[in-house]
C-alpha cells in the first residue's frame, strides 16, 4: 500500500492549508482539489491506488475545511482562492495537473482567472462547477443539491445534520458513503454558507484555457447537473469528455474507469509539456 503523509503550505493570504500527499517525491505531480464541505480525505482510494506508485498525489484541505486554517473571510474572493492554488502549485515544484471535484472546479477557475495556466500542465474537472450564481449554466446543480439547501447551511446542528446526511447519502448512485458526513459536519456553518455567497461567470476564462483539459462527469450525478460539465467542455478549446455511469463520486463508484481516464489524460499532459 502507498503511504500517505501530512504536510502543509502557507498561501499568500497567510492561510495555512493542510495537505495529504502520496507517491514518489520525484513523480509528476497531480493536485487534488475537493468540493464543498469535504476534505482531502475524499481522495483516499486514489492515494492508495496504482497511480500513486508513479505520480505524486497532493490533496489539499481547502481553507475552512478539514485541518486547514479557518479564516474569518476570503471565501467570496476569487483572488483568495487563486492565491491558495498558487501555493499548491509552488509546493508541487513543477507544472502539475489540477484535478477539481465539484466546487473544486470553481476554485481552479479562480486560479485561471488571475494567473492563467502558469504552472499548470493540465486540468481535470470532475463533476465540477466552473461558475456559481443564478442563471450561470456552468454552476447548474441537480436535485440532491437543491434538496439540501438552505438547511445544510444552518448554524443549528439539529437542522444542518439531517440535510447534510441526506446530501452525502445521495451523492453516489450506488451505496452511501458515511465518511463524507463527518467531514461535512467539521466545516463551520459560516464557511458552508459563504461558499455559496458568490456570483461568478467564467465563459471567458474557460475559453482562454490552453492546456489539455478533461471533463469527467457521472451520468447520474444529482449534485452537479451534467449540463455544467457540458458547458465547460464546450468552451475549453480541445477539451475531452468522459462520461461514467456514476453519481457525484466517479473515482469511488467506478475507480477503475476513473483511473484509466485520469491516467491517460495525465500521460497526454506530460507529452504536450515535454
Amino acid at each position: 500500500m502507498v503511504g500517505v503523509w501530512r504536510d502543509d503550505v502557507i498561501s499568500d493570504t497567510r492561510t495555512r492549508l493542510a495537505l495529504r500527499v502520496a507517491g514518489p517525491s520525484d513523480g509528476p505531480p497531480i493536485v487534488l482539489v475537493h468540493g464543498w464541505a469535504q476534505s482531502a480525505r475524499c481522495w483516499a482510494n486514489l492515494q492508495a491506488g496504482p497511480l500513486a506508485q508513479t505520480h505524486r498525489l497532493i490533496a489539499v484541505d481547502l481553507r475552512g475545511h478539514g485541518d486547514s486554517d479557518v479564516p474569518a473571510d476570503g471565501y467570496d474572493s476569487s483572488a483568495a482562492w487563486a492565491a491558495d492554488v498558487r501555493a499548491l502549485l509552488a509546493y508541487a515544484g513543477r507544472p502539475a495537473v489540477l484535478v477539481g471535484w465539484s466546487y473544486g472546479g470553481l476554485v481552479i477557475t479562480d486560479y485561471l482567472r488571475h494567473h492563467g495556466t502558469g504552472g499548470v500542465a493540465g486540468i481535470v474537472l470532475v463533476g465540477a462547477i466552473t461558475e456559481i450564481g443564478r442563471g450561470h449554466p456552468g454552476g447548474r446543480v441537480g436535485p440532491v443539491m437543491r434538496a439540501a439547501l438552505p438547511a445544510a447551511l444552518s448554524d443549528d446542528p439539529a437542522v444542518a445534520e439531517p440535510a447534510l446526511r441526506d446530501f452525502v447519502h445521495h451523492m453516489a448512485a450506488t451505496e452511501p458513503n458515511d465518511e463524507l458526513l463527518a467531514e461535512a459536519m467539521r466545516v463551520p456553518a459560516f464557511v458552508r454558507a459563504a461558499l455559496f455567497a458568490r456570483d461568478v461567470a467564467s465563459a471567458d476564462v474557460l475559453a482562454a484555457v490552453d492546456v489539455p483539459t478533461l471533463v469527467v462527469h457521472g451520468r447520474q450525478d444529482g449534485v452537479v447537473d451534467p449540463s455544467a460539465g457540458e458547458f465547460a467542455a464546450g468552451l475549453v478549446p480541445g477539451a475531452t469528455v468522459t462520461w461514467l455511469d456514476t453519481g457525484h463520486l466517479p473515482w469511488v463508484e467506478d475507480q477503475p474507469g476513473f483511473e484509466r481516464a485520469l491516467s491517460a489524460h495525465v500521460d497526454r499532459c506530460l507529452r504536450v509539456g515535454a
